[in-house]
């Protein structure tokens, strides 16, 4: 390493490499090498760069010299290494990734690397081939037949549409005392206790506890948000009923809103979230006077991820929630305390989506429109 580079970079380089750096979506060792230019180009000297970049000596030697005798993207690139030459073609290749998207054997409930081994020895004129080449081949293209992922597909029609931006609009709308918005959703909660008390932790020990529990029965939380105000409120109970439902809709109006003109409330489609159940739990006068203050939004079915609550659900569970609590009286405690906290620091959430982005993000979802209205 007798030769000396020396990096100089233009303008438009440095602007390359620096938004590089903020994007973050690039692989690590290119970030490495990204650093590497810029402090070189300021002039630090390498043992500086190896020490705040923690890269060897000769990986700055490498970065700096491909940049000098070839340009900005070899410097970035990573230089072809040695080894043995593929067994599969690219045609084979992409028979392979065909085979992986395609249903398994008869008897056979998904795909393994013995089995696409075994179906591309038949399809090819190899006389074998390895799980390992098979699993290479596979990750190159990002696929990996044995695994799935459960999910609740939509339909997306017009009144997914209409349920979606009638949400995103009231989110978007400026707070409002007379008509405040409220998310509301639920969630199970299951009891669980030790059998055996767990060991604190200690200087170089993590906490142990057994991976025996008991369970001690379920309990059900309602859970409301104003994003507006930044205030919450969860109210365990033993049952997720209409009843219960509509003793949850009575205390919006009597206890947390009694002055507001109309409360908006978000909700999804559970069956027991309905104006019936109001008069299910109470004489039709009392229902009727607790109705005429309400006013449901219902987000689409299969996207409750459009109520604000589900995200405030999920710091819960984080937050407070996500351990061994088997008593009742404890678990209200301790959810009464997480609830006095984040509404004294009056934490809110930050949400992006809005119905242009919804417009511009799931333009090809959204139902076309006939031809015959485009002629009006």
């Amino acid at each position: 390493m007798n030769v000396r580079y020396r990096v100089e970079l233009s303008q438009a380089e440095r602007e390359e490499l620096t938004a590089m750096l903020s994007g973050g979506k690039h692989a690590a060792r290119k970030l490495k090498r990204a650093q590497i230019l810029l402090a070189a180009d300021i002039g630090s000297r390498d043992e500086e760069i190896v020490r705040t970049v923690r890269v060897s000596a000769s990986t700055v030697y490498r970065t700096k010299r491909r940049l000098v005798e070839g340009n900005l993207d070899r410097a970035l690139s990573e230089e072809p290494r040695p080894g043995a030459e593929r067994k599969l073609t690219g045609k084979e290749e992409a028979l392979l990734v065909a085979t992986a998207c395609a249903k398994p054997p008869a008897g056979r409930r998904r795909w393994t690397l013995a089995l696409l081994a075994d179906v591309m020895v038949k399809l090819t004129d190899h006389d074998s081939l390895s799980g390992e080449t098979v699993r290479r081949r596979l990750a190159d293209n990002d696929l990996k037949p044995w695994r799935r992922d459960m999910w609740c597909i939509p339909h997306v029609d017009g009144e997914y549409v209409a349920r979606m931006e009638d949400v995103l609009d009231l989110y978007a709308e400026a707070p409002d005392p007379e008509r405040p918005l409220v998310c509301f959703d639920e969630t199970p909660v299951q009891l669980i206790g030790e059998v055996r008390q767990p060991i604190p932790p200690e200087p170089g020990k993590r906490e142990r506890y057994d991976y025996e529990y008991r369970r001690n029965g379920t309990v059900n939380l309602f859970v409301a948000l104003d994003p507006h105000r930044a205030w919450r409120n969860v109210k365990v109970t033993e049952r997720r009923t209409a009843v219960d439902y509509a003793h949850c809709m009575r205390e919006l109006v009597d206890v947390h809103y009694p002055k507001a003109a109309c409360i908006r409330v978000v909700q999804d489609n559970l069956s027991i979230h309905a104006p019936g159940a109001l008069y299910q739990a109470f004489a039709p006068a009392e229902a009727r006077r607790i109705l005429r203050r309400l006013e449901f939004h219902y987000t689409p079915k299969h996207a409750s991820w459009l109520n604000m609550v589900e995200i405030e659900i999920g710091v819960l569970q984080g937050q407070c929630l996500g351990r061994r609590i088997d008593d009742p009286k404890r678990l209200r405690n301790e959810i009464a305390a997480w609830e006095r906290q984040r509404n004294k620091t009056r934490a809110r959430i930050n949400w992006m989506f809005t119905t242009d982005k919804a417009r511009t993000k799931l333009g090809r979802a959204y139902p076309g429109i006939p031809k015959e209205s485009k002629s009006l």
